[in-house]
């Protein structure tokens, strides 16, 4: 998915009316259009640049898509980054220079690592185009350590049934990626991570550990509180380093959490491109307007640079 240049945030403090409690950065993402497709992202933003590996977060908002369309976001390159898709419901079709050709619904991880360069697709497949279909879900950027940036590209898909899950007195918690919560993803990420989806019922508690240097939590719909502070829904609450959180539903909730350790280093992202190294970026611009770049099989549409 392409990453806009327009980042936009919101800032606030949530503080007790009865004395200090815990200060959460809680930003509210900005609305954005891909393709047709309506998103919120709330990273990057001018006060967070990343959360762990994270560095890009878009929620693909639930979308109607009557007969005869579909979201199709046609061929495009990354570096040193990887991709994961998480939808809710409805599928894509993932297409990669790699020759992969995946389809992907709900429940289930596609997880593409770009390394020097990589090219993809994805696209609502033909069937669902024709008939109609909704689409909800999440896709995320992880910025690859440093050692791994210009490395070999690769994809791997995982099924639903693949991911740890822990079912608990009207808790759910999935490990999406990572690890966390006594889980463990196969997803084969490269650095530290926690990516978890978290359900939970009315009137149910959850303790977030300290396990990750660096979390955040995505609200996707719900009352939730956190250490007693309410959190709205679509926000992106910062968590602070080193302390075990409460977080409570006043109905039943959905949320993610994302984090894990810190980049090594700072990162430059321009447009679908992420590396520690400006040059990388500049060298990777010129490789794809010249079309010296690879190509996702049996595709000719492209996204031009910006």
């Amino acid at each position: 998915m392409r990453a806009s240049r327009a980042l936009g945030y919101a800032q606030r403090s949530l503080y007790s009316l009865d004395g200090p409690m815990p200060t959460f950065t809680v930003i509210q993402p900005r609305a954005e259009d891909v393709e047709g497709q309506p998103i919120l992202r709330p990273l990057p933003s001018a006060k967070s640049r990343s959360v762990g590996p994270f560095v890009f977060f878009d929620h693909m908002l639930v979308t109607d898509y009557p007969p005869g369309h579909g979201m199709n976001i046609q061929q495009h390159p990354h570096i040193g980054l990887s991709t994961l898709t998480y939808l809710f419901e409805g599928q894509l079709q993932h297409k990669d220079s790699l020759g992969s050709d995946q389809l992907v619904g709900p429940g289930e991880v596609s997880w593409m690592t770009a390394g020097a360069a990589i090219a993809h697709i994805e696209r609502t497949p033909a069937p669902l185009r024709e008939q109609g279909s909704t689409l909800h879900g999440l896709q995320v950027w992880l910025a690859s350590p440093k050692e791994h940036e210009q490395g070999a590209g690769s994809y791997s898909h995982h099924p639903a049934d693949s991911l740890p899950v822990s079912d608990s007195l009207g808790v759910r918690v999935r490990m999406i990626a990572g690890t966390g919560f006594c889980l463990a993803s196969p997803v084969p990420v490269l650095s530290p991570t926690v990516y978890a989806e978290i359900h939970m019922q009315t009137a149910t508690t959850l303790l977030i550990p300290d396990e990750h240097q660096e979390r955040a939590l995505y609200v996707l719909q719900g009352d939730m509180q956190l250490e007693g502070q309410t959190l709205e829904p679509h926000s992106l609450v910062l968590l602070p380093a080193g302390e075990a959180l409460t977080l409570s539903a006043d109905s039943d909730c959905h949320a993610v959490l994302i984090g894990g350790a810190p980049l090594d280093g700072p990162r430059r992202m321009n447009w679908n491109f992420v590396a520690s190294d400006r040059e990388l970026i500049e060298r990777a611009r010129a490789r794809w307007a010249a079309g010296d770049w690879p190509t996702v099989p049996f595709e000719n549409g492209r996204i031009e640079l910006p």
